[in-house]
């Protein structure tokens, strides 16, 4: 009797999908994340660039 118990209280459980979706978002969410960091560095140096050339334009106006 418990067994039989046993198993049809795995099966409810295998078959719960409440908590899927908040799984998946936690996953993605983490993605999201690593992929930020990995591409930030490059993002960093771009805006860096950007930011000096302006600056020079900036002083080469102001100088005129």
């Amino acid at each position: 009797m418990k067994r039989k118990t046993q198993a049809v209280i795995g099966i409810k459980i295998w078959k719960d999908k409440r908590g899927q979706d908040l799984i998946e978002y936690a996953l993605m969410a983490g993605f999201v994340a690593v992929a930020a960091g990995a591409l930030m560095p490059t993002v960093a140096s771009s805006i860096s660039t950007v930011f000096s050339n302006i600056s020079s334009v900036m002083a080469g106006a102001a100088a005129s």
